[in-house]
């Protein structure tokens, strides 16, 4: 047998092994950044979370324990580079990490340097759709100092600490990413037109969590409107009053990017801010939690029931996802071909 014909082997025989669905929880994100004091003010007055400066050119941001949620590190591309994935056991961990190696991608370990930044103990890093690396990790580091925030808490645990949000113009292949890796599943699909786009977006989750990844699709354009790698990226509030007094932060230091309102498939009241990187940031309070036993997929017409008006938006903003959309032409999306898959039926 060839070396091929041996890692499908694997790949097959990593199909049938154990699932590792509900062991799988989003666990810190990495932004790369040069606007420092503007992340600062962003994530502290205004978002309300715990802040610590490392170094010049080093910072995170906690909302629970845990040492590390959000690390910042100075840099060029305003986005984010890398998200971590908590894995709850070691069996788990090392059974994401055969079918990785299975399917030809390379892996590397983390520095002892490297995991002590995201308060982890150990961790390996792999490519990821859209140039966001993916690392995954089993024990974080959790942290003996007080938090020092204005919201009075963060829902994490179980469900991870919120959710990601891409625009592809390649969504199954993304969708067969995360399915080969963690065994999302899908949660349901929402139909939406946007600035006379038809759109639609999948929603994938790893655990209780609604989802913990969305994929839009523009359909019938091969266009990506999105300058930067995620749309938006989403942590949920402990308690509506924190969602409320964060919103009235956000609109008087100049944030505002989507005003309150309720969606139509998890049900989560939310409003979104625009990072000082240019990527929106969602505050949400009390999604449903999905019922394994019951669940069935569903196709939800609009993203929302009311709410979620723009705040702010000016023509040059138009003009920004038109420019987006020219350049996303001649750059061909990366999707990690040989973890994406074909064999997933997509709506």
């Amino acid at each position: 047998m060839n070396p091929h014909e041996n890692a499908r082997e694997h790949a097959r025989e990593g199909h049938c092994a154990p699932s590792v669905f509900g062991a799988v929880h989003l666990g810190y994100i990495i932004i790369e950044t040069n606007r420092f004091a503007d992340w600062r003010r962003f994530g502290t007055d205004a978002i309300g979370m715990h802040h610590d400066a490392l170094c010049h050119d080093l910072m995170r941001f906690r909302l629970d324990d845990q040492e590390c949620r959000f690390l910042l590190r100075r840099g060029p591309a305003e986005d984010v580079v890398t998200t971590g994935w908590h894995i709850d056991d070691h069996p788990s961990f090392e059974r994401i990490e055969a079918r990785i190696r299975a399917h030809g991608v390379p892996l590397v370990a983390g520095t002892d340097e490297e995991a002590a930044l995201r308060g982890v103990e150990r961790l390996l890093r792999f490519p990821g759709p859209k140039g966001i690396t993916q690392e995954i990790y089993t024990t974080p580091v959790k942290s003996a100092e007080p938090l020092r925030m204005l919201a009075s808490g963060f829902v994490t645990g179980d469900a991870g600490m919120g959710h990601i949000a891409l625009s592809s113009t390649r969504p199954t292949l993304i969708r067969g990413y995360f399915h080969t890796v963690f065994d999302a599943r899908l949660s349901d699909y929402i139909d939406e037109t946007m600035s006379g786009v038809k759109v639609k977006i999948r929603f994938l989750r790893v655990n209780e969590r609604h989802h913990s990844i969305a994929v839009a699709n523009p359909r019938a354009v091969p266009i990506d409107p999105i300058r930067t790698r995620v749309q938006h990226l989403n942590i949920q509030a402990d308690t509506l009053d924190d969602v409320a007094l964060s919103y009235q932060r956000v609109r008087e230091l100049g944030f505002g990017s989507l005003s309150v309102g309720q969606h139509t498939n998890d049900r989560e009241l939310s409003y979104y801010a625009r990072t000082p990187s240019g990527f929106d940031w969602e505050v949400g309070w009390n999604p449903i939690v999905v019922d394994e036993a019951t669940w069935e997929p569903s196709t939800h017409q609009g993203i929302s029931i009311w709410g979620h008006l723009p705040v702010g938006r000016t023509i040059l903003d138009r003009l920004a996802h038109f420019r987006a959309g020219a350049h996303s032409l001649a750059h061909p999306e990366n999707t990690v071909p040989a973890l994406s898959g074909t064999g997933i039926a997509d709506g």
